[in-house]
């Protein structure tokens, strides 16, 4: 059974990205895929800024955070990232915790839901870049969620019906991709 994190990669208060993710996650849940479908709340995760000093006292509790977010998602087949837009691009937080990954999601897929101004579509594509040099094989169908439209007074989230069919298509992608890269992985773990 294949195993897809649905990763929320929102840290901020008052957050929009928990009712995405809850409605991403009833969506796929709801499908007859046999798949393992787990939310992952980067929230969870508090992890020190890459690089920067910590304190001899917060090593112990940095260094279990590191771990922790390492093995989560190294514990998955495929990946679908619920990302809002900040500043045309993807959050601080959510970027310094993939600048913590390289081979626990290597070779494996990933969807997005975003939402923004835009329906995160200029996060998505930020993501891209950063998913791509991860060796993590984005697909090509999205969900956007526009704050304008999707949100009644921009907080309480209200999605269009027609939301649905891109994430079927989405979610069908996912899964094709992450059982053709879990075969490209079980076949290079044979041969090491």
């Amino acid at each position: 059974m294949l195993k897809i994190g649905i990763v929320l990669g929102s840290v901020r208060q008052g957050r929009n990205g928990e009712a995405v993710t809850k409605w991403t996650y009833d969506f796929a849940t709801k499908r007859n895929d046999n798949v393992e479908y787990e939310i992952v709340d980067l929230a969870n995760y508090k992890l020190p800024l890459l690089g920067a000093e910590v304190s001899e006292a917060q090593q112990e509790e940095a260094g279990e955070a590191i771990k922790a977010w390492s093995e989560k998602m190294a514990s998955f087949d495929g990946y679908i990232f619920v990302v809002p837009e900040y500043n045309h691009a993807v959050g601080g937080a959510f970027k310094n915790a993939m600048d913590y990954l390289k081979a626990e999601v290597g070779n494996k897929a990933a969807g997005m839901v975003g939402y923004g101004s835009l329906g995160g579509v200029r996060a998505h594509e930020n993501l891209r870049l950063i998913l791509g040099e991860l060796q993590v094989a984005d697909v090509r169908t999205a969900v956007t969620f526009s704050l304008m439209t999707d949100f009644e007074n921009m907080s309480v989230f209200k999605p269009a019906d027609y939301h649905e069919t891109n994430a079927n298509d989405m979610l069908d992608q996912v899964i094709t991709w992450s059982k053709a890269l879990k075969t490209v992985r079980e076949e290079a773990t044979t041969n090491a």
